[in-house]
């Protein structure tokens, strides 16, 4: 079973959905390691990626020196796919004919122990995706009241038992303080106790991550930002490996494509928010069995994805 941190999720049927033209200039706001970018390239379209990871970008950047199609159509730039207008416009982009945001954490900062993001790896309680800016993860465990941490366990990771785990490290941190990922793994294990094949620690660190990298934040300002930098019949596709981002796409795609509501005198209107769309997906794309075997990864994805109408109902 191939898990590589290079193998991008979901990209047929993202590709497909984009609808890439050549000539087409498509927004990648989660550039990582360009998996989803050199596909489009190598339909003819231009890209600007964002990512905030600087070792991503470096990588990235070494592509471009070995591939002269990617180095004339792929700028990559450093920033926050909440920022994805202010950086287009920075760029000379007014509009685009697509954007993608793959959300969550990449697999190479996964796989790379001193991220800080993984359970599975001992490394550093950090968790920043911009490993030089923010509070990491540590600082938020040592420092944050038992109600804060009860809170952000509950929010983001959706954790059943937040109020106990929050408790139990307040207790703990006074002894001694939380530094690396498998101390903090095991000591939660030891709390709540291991059932089924989930550790008992993942809701906690997907709390931890959201938290750091202020990820809801950036996944709103980032779809009001699509949405509103789409040119009529551009496509806005979204990858999500949680319920709770998937939830938040799922709903905001939801109201831009509105309904037609009667009237009691008549008629009907449209009902939603501006700008207009229609849906590309009728429900979430999963990966087939076959790419799950190949790329495990690929298992908790979801693809959704709205066009832009080109005139009004």
């Amino acid at each position: 079973m191939l898990q590589s941190g290079h193998v991008p999720v979901l990209l047929e049927e993202t590709i497909a959905l984009l609808g890439v033209k050549p000539g087409g200039r498509y927004v990648d706001g989660t550039l990582g390691r360009a998996g989803h970018t050199r596909e489009i390239v190598k339909r003819g379209g231009f890209v600007l990626g964002i990512d905030r990871d600087d070792q991503a970008l470096q990588e990235v950047e070494a592509m471009r020196l070995h591939d002269p199609e990617l180095a004339e159509r792929l700028k990559a730039v450093k920033g926050c796919h909440g920022e994805i207008k202010a950086l287009a416009n920075a760029n000379g982009w007014d509009g685009a004919d697509g954007v993608l945001l793959d959300l969550g954490v990449s697999s190479p900062q996964l796989d790379e122990a001193g991220r800080g993001f993984s359970f599975l790896r001992d490394g550093p309680l950090d968790m920043r995706m911009d490993a030089r800016e923010g509070l990491c993860a540590a600082d938020i465990v040592n420092t944050e009241s038992e109600e804060r941490l009860a809170e952000m366990f509950r929010k983001w990771g959706e954790e059943p038992q937040a109020r106990r785990i929050a408790r139990a490290i307040v207790k703990e941190r006074g002894a001694r303080a939380f530094v690396s990922t498998l101390q903090l793994a095991s000591f939660i294990e030891r709390i709540v106790g291991r059932k089924g094949g989930h550790h008992p620690a993942t809701r906690v660190f997907q709390a931890l991550r959201m938290e750091v990298n202020d990820e809801m934040g950036e996944l709103e300002r980032a779809l009001e930002d699509g949405v509103n930098l789409l040119r009529p019949g551009g496509v806005f596709a979204v990858i999500t490996f949680e319920s709770l981002t998937d939830r938040a796409v799922k709903k905001f795609f939801a109201n831009h494509v509105g309904r037609m509501v009667s009237l009691q005198q008549g008629g009907s209107k449209w009902e939603g928010l501006e700008p207009r769309a229609c849906a590309v997906t009728k429900k979430a794309v999963k990966a087939t069995e076959k790419e799950i075997e190949f790329n495990v990864r690929s298992r908790s994805a979801k693809l959704r994805a709205i066009q832009i109408m080109e005139k009004a109902i």
